[in-house]
This record gives structure tokens, C-alpha cells and sequence, in this order.
């Protein structure tokens, strides 16, 4: 699941060639018939945004196990652009029977009329509240969460103790953050370094008590005090010289986990892809934990992926049953252990936590945690507010950035 963070946009930027795969098959995709296949096998196609080999490999062989057992046939695409080929799906009236949806594109595509809202058929299964949240657009919740991350804070333990510093240090607060960040920050090491967007810097918000709309997603709350103290937080430490922005390193790294990798950053906020991230940098030893929290308690952002069935699929009654196949937490159990990713039921989250403590923080982030902003036509709104918050090392006024995002976002919600 690499759509939660410059990770996220590091792993989900995937080019464009797989429509040509995507055009070949047949089987799973339909013609635009919306007739249910009750009887004899189907061939489903399972389209995924895929981390590598292993992931790809965890997904073929579940969707090969539940085909053994049904009767039925998968197969299973690993697309090199995930969004580019469904919109092509999408448009063509041939999308993939099921398929990887990003909390964040939900309402771009229920709106669209390209999602089958299944989800009441599968919410037995406990997921965690904020995972359903995430994926219920105007009341419909329309697909099975199927994994999860939230952010943390990660500590280079060597740095930490050549400061002086000790379990008893570990921050619980901003000041806290704050004296351990000035510690830390020697030479060409910042105390802190993250990711330069809101998968980010959206965490200050929240623990301010703040976030970019309300609940329900029906009004935009961009300029709530607690969004600007977030922000003001988060240029503070960097007047202090004790936070940076990935890109304002040196040299500048591409992501948090690769400032953190290469020595450059005490500290780092990323999700759990980063225990994957880290294998390229054996030589640093790092603990992860929960996020200090602000003025407000606790925050904590959610980025996930969902179960996707297409609208327009002929065989949605199979896709269902395959997607509970996918989502009992035996298989998220393996799916986490073959690939890392955490698992979006209660009692598979507890699972994890219990089994990999020193991920227990990411799981932990889920009791609290804010999903993205899943409304249509909200990306180019987004976009331009990551360009503004680039700018916030650079002395950017964070109070016009959020008035700019809350007319933006207005304009937006005034058009789904």
C-alpha cells in the first residue's frame, strides 16, 4: 500500500505501461452488462499498484487460493500506473473486476458511478472505525479497507544516546519534541526531517486540534485556529534550525526515510513502509513511536487502499467473495508478514501489534488517526496547497496558505 506519504508518492508514481496489458484481457472485464454471473466459473482480474515482487506475489497467491476452492479464475495485474490505467479502464467501460482504490480517489470515482458500494456486506468483519470513514462517500461506505498505515516518529537510537538522551526523553509533547530536536541537531544531522506536503505536516494540524474539513466532508475547516497553530508549530522548529524538510537538506533527499537512512535526520515521521525503506540502510539502528501530542491530544494521519469492485463488473456476487477471502485476518495476517503492511480489522490490527512490537506505535495510530480527504475534484485543490506548504521553510505565511485552501476547497465542494 504505497499511496500514504512521499513513500506514497515515491511508490505509488508507478508509468504508463501496463494498459496494453490492461486492453489484453479478457475474462474478468465486462462490456458495460451489469448482469450477475450466478452459475458456472468467472475469470476475475485484480488490478493492483504493487511494492515489488513480494507483494505482488502474496496477492497471486491468494487470489490462486480462493480460486482452487471456487472454481473460478484470477488474474492478477500489477499496473505500472495504477491511476492512469484505471481511468483508461474507467473510460473505456472495461475496468478490472476488483482493484486497489486510495482512500483519497473514493469520491472521485463513487461520483463518477464507477464503484459498487459493497460495504455493507462486509462490515462484519470490525474494521477499524476511521478505515470506514475512510471509504464512505455521502453516506455509503463502498468498500473493505485492506490494510492500513499511520504515521510515527522514528528515532536514530545511536544519535539518540550520543546526545545523552534516554527512554525517560522520548517525546509525549510539542516542548518535549522541541528539547530533543535541539539536541539532536549538530552539524549536518537536523533533529527532525519530513516529507514537504500535508501527508505530513497535516499531523501538527491535527494534534492542534485542527483538519481540512469537517466530519461529515460537507464544509471546508481550513482556516480553524487549530490548522494554523499546527503549521505555525512546524515553522517554528524550523526557525529554530531543528526541523527540515526533506528537500531542504544537504544534499536534498527524496523522502523522510532516505534523509533518515542516510544520517542526515536524528529523527523522521513516516509510516510503517519505512521498516522496508530502512532494509537499504542496515547500518542505522532506530525505535518507532507514537507521535507527540499537541495542544488538542493525540493525531495521527491514515493512509490506506481499499478493496475496489467496478460498478460495470459482471461477476461482482465472485468479487464480493473474493474480497472476503482477502480481508479474513489470517490473510491480512500473511499478507503483513510477506510484505509489512498492517491489517484493517480490530482483531488483525491487535494481531500485529502483538506480533511486531516494534511497529505497535503505527498500529496504535489507528485508535486516532485522520483519514485523507476523500471528496471529487479535491486533487488539484491539494496540489496547490503542497506547492504553498513547500514554501514554509522558505518564510511562506501559513495563515494565507490555509485561507487559499479554504476558498479552493469551497469552490471544490460547491461542484460534487
Amino acid at each position: 500500500m504505497k499511496t500514504r506519504s512521499v513513500r506514497g508518492t515515491v511508490a505509488v508514481s508507478l508509468a504508463a505501461a501496463g494498459a496494453l496489458a490492461l486492453s489484453a484481457c479478457g475474462g474478468g472485464f465486462s462490456s458495460g452488462s451489469t448482469t450477475q454471473q450466478t452459475t458456472g466459473s468467472a475469470k476475475l482480474t485484480v488490478m493492483i499498484g504493487s511494492s515489488g515482487d513480494a507483494e505482488t506475489n502474496a496477492v497471486k497467491a491468494a487470489t490462486a487460493a480462493w480460486a482452487k476452492k471456487t472454481g473460478n479464475s484470477v488474474e492478477v495485474i500489477a499496473a505500472s500506473d495504477l491511476g492512469q490505467q484505471l481511468g483508461q479502464a474507467f473510460a473505456g467501460s472495461s475496468p478490472p473486476d476488483v482493484f486497489y482504490t486510495d482512500a483519497s480517489k473514493v469520491g472521485t470515482y463513487a461520483k463518477a458511478g464507477d464503484l459498487y458500494a459493497y460495504g455493507d456486506q462486509v462490515k462484519s468483519a470490525n474494521f477499524l472505525p476511521a478505515l470506514v470513514n475512510a471509504f464512505t462517500y455521502q453516506g455509503k461506505f463502498y468498500c473493505a479497507p485492506k490494510d492500513y498505515s499511520t504515521l510515527a516518529l522514528e528515532i536514530n537510537t545511536d544519535m539518540w544516546s550520543a546526545a545523552g538522551l534516554t527512554d525517560a526523553d522520548i517525546p509525549t509533547t510539542w516542548d518535549q519534541l522541541e528539547s530533543v530536536a535541539k539536541k539532536l541537531t549538530k552539524g549536518k544531522v537536523t533533529g527532525l526531517v519530513i516529507g514537504n506536503d500535508i501527508n505530513r505536516s497535516g499531523a501538527f494540524m491535527k494534534q492542534a486540534g485542527g483538519w481540512i474539513v469537517s466530519q461529515d466532508g460537507t464544509t471546508m475547516t481550513a482556516t480553524d485556529p487549530g490548522n494554523l497553530q499546527g503549521l505555525q508549530e512546524v515553522q517554528k522548529l524550523m526557525k529554530e534550525n531543528v526541523l527540515k524538510f526533506n528537500t531542504d537538506t544537504s544534499p536534498a533527499t527524496g523522502w523522510g526515510g532516505e534523509a533518515f537512512g542516510k544520517g542526515l535526520a536524528a529523527m523522521t515521521i513516516e509510516g510503517n513502509w519505512i521498516a522496508g525503506g530502512m532494509k537499504d540502510y542496515p547500518n542505522i539502528h532506530y525505535k518507532v513511536v507514537e507521535l507527540p501530542a499537541g495542544p488538542a491530544g493525540k493525531g495521527t494521519l491514515l493512509f490506506s487502499n481499499c478493496w475496489g469492485i467496478a460498478a460495470k463488473s459482471s461477476h461482482q456476487s465472485q468479487a464480493v467473495d473474493l474480497v472476503k477471502s482477502l480481508i479474513s485476518t489470517s490473510q491480512q495476517m500473511t499478507f503483513a508478514d510477506a510484505f509489512g503492511v498492517m491489517p484493517s480489522t480490530q482483531e488483525g490490527a491487535a494481531q500485529f501489534a502483538q506480533k511486531y512490537p516494534d511497529q505497535a506505535a503505527f498500529a496504535k495510530g489507528g485508535d486516532y488517526a485522520q483519514p485523507p480527504v476523500n471528496l471529487p475534484g479535491f486533487d488539484d485543490v491539494m496540489s496547490q496547497f503542497n506547492s504553498q506548504l513547500a514554501t514554509l521553510s522558505k518564510g511562506g505565511d501559513p495563515a494565507k496558505m490555509l485561507a487559499d485552501l479554504q476558498k479552493n476547497g469551497t469552490a471544490a465542494l460547491q461542484g460534487s
